[in-house]
């Protein structure tokens, strides 16, 4: 008779056999790694895709049926392209025989999200209904809008979701217009929220949305804004007047739109004439559009600018309600306030102000808190601003990012990296490696679909824990897809496993390649996980290429500069796009004398433009790099910086140190430094 442990572990012995198995199976799925997969003949599926791309239904067919009689373990995808390609023929039975065929997969999901677009269309409501709560991923505005307008039908209170959704979209569609137009008959939207919209369109250069919600109250209207967005000078000097609401609400766009591009003459319109002749709430959104622009633009007077508007919001009682982006810009515009000391008051205002939600980013939790402290030293509340402001800077200071590990070092605390989770077990791995979605991801990898293969293995971490998670990593780690293992292993929450987030491809390169070059190999590390994720045969739409995302015209001219015999077909050989992209690196750096968030930004942006921007007062290197126009570049100048500092404790042992990264204030060059190659690309 067996005792219970020699069950369990016989029983246990006998899965681990089999998980092997599994793993080695996994393994002989996705191989070979990386590149296409070798083939005789086209892979039905990949000859699908590009029929899909092209709209040749006959050779879609034959793909499909191809890809159907060989058992293709992706057919499920030449059967979504065909099916999607004449959706607007289909039928709900139809539909449904394709989702019971592949039911559980992501093109089964995404097929319901074409579907479900159809069926607004078609106003085919019932059917909407009877589908929508089987729309797992539910992540498309317009279908949003969609079912918003059937639980309106159900006379449910739809009022503030709706505005929300509307609010939000980025361009014209179908079903969001409906909805509005359907909530504005019906009373439950009003024209002002029309021309919130219009006017929020037009703050983020939506000019075709803006004219769509704006022929919701008046066709004209939509018409003379046409016009107006094209020449809003001509138009203020010839047309434009307040004399009702809909004159006034052109009018204040026209500026807005003149803002965008000449903020100093839109503030002299305003000062001139339309400051008294607007109402005081579309003067005060007229001044805070110019104080956002002048902002983008690092003019010293952007914070007045928002002093006045603040001003007039307050006298029309109805309060500031900007969007976001523009408080956003009315805190770095703070902090450049003054000549680089700070506007701290409006600082906490411009958080204050904000949508929840948008308070608790880190980027705002760390400005208020830092304001708080600089108010603290003059206020008869100082020691309870100086505690919140703790408070605040603690709440972040766990955060393995660049605000949190600046809040850690206000705080005077070393910034600890998370411990390490517990290994992998066995199983854990062989879970991941049988794992369908994630098979199926991998195979359209290796195809070169990559696109949809990032899409469907995206879907397949829905609901995964933290371990799960971990485990999918993993297998993206072992076949050597930095991008899919990373970004995966950021999704952890409570688990984090740091050296998978921050692996080293390429180590004994880039470690050789930094020493000759006298650079810092960490930031090297930061700067190539932020470009690619150590992926080298990425390609960007812009054109750059390989790991260091490297244009042609910078290949050529610093291979000119190195002395390398270059040609265009090497820009995609890791090693030589490593000694590129590190001897272009080099040079950036001695241009900007060493700083690396002004490198950093050079990379990602051309020299030009960081060399503008450095003009202006001398600002804490965090500021300057929260004042960086682009949003782009702001987000990569932070993280490149964030993680060279994780890279550098992991190679040390010691904690992060980003402050010291961080360097001396930056600010104008000085006039008397050695004169830098100005035909630096």
């Amino acid at each position: 008779m067996k005792t219970c442990s020699s069950v369990y572990g016989s029983a246990r012995g006998r899965f681990l056999a089999r998980a092997a198995a599994i793993v080695a199976l996994g393994a002989a799925l996705v191989s070979p790694w990386p590149g296409p997969v070798a083939q005789a003949q086209p892979d039905p599926v990949v000859d699908a895709r590009e029929a899909f791309r092209k709209k040749d239904r006959n050779r879609l067919a034959v793909s499909r049926a191809q890809a159907a009689a060989s058992q293709h373990p992706l057919a499920m995808w030449a059967d979504y392209w065909e099916l999607s390609n004449r959706i607007s023929e289909a039928s709900q039975p139809e539909v449904e025989a394709f989702y019971q065929r592949w039911s559980g997969t992501y093109v089964e999901d995404r097929l319901r999200n074409d579907w479900l677009l159809e069926l607004g269309h078609r106003r085919d409501w019932a059917n909407f209904i009877s589908d929508f709560p089987r729309f797992r991923m539910n992540d498309d505005r317009e279908v949003q809008c969609y079912a918003l307008l059937t639980q309106h039908q159900e006379r449910q209170d739809v009022r503030e979701a709706a505005l929300y959704v509307w609010f939000a979209q980025r361009d014209v569609d179908e079903g969001c217009n409906l909805l509005a137009a359907t909530l504005l008959d019906a009373k439950v939207f009003t024209p002002a929220d029309v021309w919130r919209k219009t006017r929020l369109a037009v703050d983020a250069g939506r000019l075709r949305a803006a004219r769509q919600s704006a022929a919701l109250v008046s066709l004209s209207a939509a018409s003379l804004l046409q016009e107006m967005t094209d020449s809003p000078a001509r138009y203020l000097a010839r047309k434009a007047t307040a004399d009702g609401r809909i004159n006034a609400e052109l009018a204040t766009m026209a500026l807005m739109r003149m803002a965008s591009n000449e903020p100093d003459a839109a503030a002299l319109a305003l000062n001139e004439r339309w400051e008294r002749a607007l109402p005081a709430d579309l003067a005060s959104w007229a001044w805070a559009s110019v104080a956002r622009q002048a902002a983008m633009k690092l003019l010293p007077d952007a914070s007045d600018h928002y002093l006045r508007a603040a001003r007039l919001a307050g006298r029309d009682g109805r309060g500031i309600d900007w969007p976001d982006d523009t408080m956003a810009w009315k805190a770095r515009a703070a902090l450049r306030a003054d000549n680089g000391r700070g506007r701290w008051q409006q600082v906490v205002q411009a958080v204050d102000a904000m949508r929840p939600e948008e308070q608790q980013e880190a980027t705002w939790v760390y400005w208020k808190a830092r304001a708080l402290q600089s108010l603290a030293g003059d206020s008869q509340s100082g020691e309870a601003l100086r505690a919140q402001s703790r408070r605040m800077l603690g709440s972040i200071s766990h955060q393995l990012s660049f605000y949190g590990a600046l809040a850690a070092e206000a705080l005077g605390r070393p910034f600890v990296l998370p411990p390490p989770p517990e290994p992998l077990a066995p199983e854990e791995k062989a879970a991941a490696a049988a794992h369908p979605g994630l098979l199926r991801a991998l195979r359209l990898v290796g195809l070169g679909l990559r696109d949809e293969g990032r899409r469907e293995w995206n879907y397949s971490l829905r609901g995964m824990t933290d371990r799960e998670l971990i485990a999918a990593a993993a297998l993206a780690c072992e076949q050597r897809d930095w991008q899919l293992c990373i970004n995966t292993s950021e999704r952890t929450r409570h688990e984090i496993d740091v050296t998978q987030r921050y692996p080293t491809p390429y180590k004994e390169e880039i470690e050789t390649r930094a020493r000759e070059l006298g650079l810092d190999a960490n930031y090297v590390f930061g700067l190539i996980r932020q470009e690619t994720r150590f992926m080298a045969t990425l390609r960007s739409s812009a054109g750059a290429s390989g790991l260091m995302q490297v244009m042609p015209a910078t290949a050529r001219w610093t291979a000119r500069k190195i002395g390398l015999d270059f040609s265009p077909e090497m820009i995609s050989d890791p090693s030589t796009n490593l000694r590129i992209g590190t001897g272009y690196l080099r040079m950036v750096l001695d241009a900007f004398d060493g700083s690396q968030a002004l490198a950093a930004a050079a990379y990602n942006a051309g020299p030009n433009r960081p060399r503008r921007w450095r003009e202006g007062p001398a600002l804490d290197p965090a500021a300057w790099a929260e004042n960086i126009p682009f949003n782009e570049t702001r987000d990569y100048v932070k993280k490149v910086l964030a993680n060279a500092s994780i890279y550098a404790a992991l190679s040390s042992g010691e904690p992060p140190a980003l402050r010291s990264r961080l360097g001396r204030p930056v600010g104008p060059r000085d006039a008397n430094a050695p004169e830098v190659d100005k035909d630096l690309p």
